[in-house]
């Protein structure tokens, strides 16, 4: 049976040892390398080829944040699980801005970062259920402002979008970058600012931050 692949990334030798010891445990997990901050784990990506990569955020020299976008760019195959003592609503949608396709925090129990990694490992997106109210909260905050303006966004809003737009939003949730979004879809830079500035425009919205909490919200991209 092929295991799924992960790097720990964190700044204490005693919380990345814990969770070695802790994954280890189960049979569809590997754990192939560590690292103690996000230029480390950049550094050691090509010698180790995780799958996943378990990010803490607050760390030195490179926080999870920035190594989270770099890691996205560069290695779009290597899936960032975001691991973090930050209960907060910023860090959790900046992380899933910058190419995060988990999040969930230490206070979870073992076994739900164990399903998070197979979440994730299995082409999903995965969010502790209990943080998961922030995107209702959001959805909510920012339907009631746009009801009352007759703006509210639904999944409707992407029936205004063209298949192509609706590709490049999609890559974009999935915190793919202008280039490798062009590379993928055998587009120029250019022509991908083009849509993406088209889509913005159609859905009102005005960041990477943004998209992704729609794309989410109207279920373009899978949560789990």
């Amino acid at each position: 049976m092929k295991k799924i692949r992960v790097m720990l990334v964190d700044d204490h030798d005693v919380v990345r040892s814990g969770l070695k010891s802790l994954l280890s445990m189960d049979t569809e997990i590997e754990i192939v390398g560590e690292a103690a901050n996000g230029a480390d784990a950049i550094e050691k990506i090509p010698e180790y080829n995780p799958e996943v990569i378990v990010m803490d955020i607050s760390m030195p020299t490179m926080d999870g944040m920035e190594a989270t976008r770099r890691i996205s760019a560069k290695y779009p195959e290597c899936l960032v699980l975001s691991l973090t003592v930050h209960e907060d609503k910023q860090y959790f949608f900046e992380m899933l801005a910058a190419g995060a396709k988990g999040y969930i925090t230490k206070q979870a129990a073992a076994e739900e970062l164990v399903s998070a990694i197979k979440a994730v490992a299995s082409g999903h997106v995965y969010l502790q259920p209990a943080l998961a109210r922030w995107l209702l909260e959001d959805y909510n905050r920012i339907n009631k402002g746009a009801v009352a303006s007759g703006e509210a966004l639904t999944s409707a809003d992407l029936e205004t979008l063209s298949k192509r737009e609706l590709q490049i939003l999609e890559l974009v949730a999935e915190g793919l970058t202008t280039p490798e979004i062009g590379r993928r879809l055998d587009l120029s830079p250019k022509t991908v600012s083009r849509h993406r500035e088209r889509i913005m425009n159609k859905l009102n919205l005005h960041s990477a931050t943004e998209l992704v909490k729609f794309a989410i919200r109207t279920g373009l991209i899978e949560v789990h």
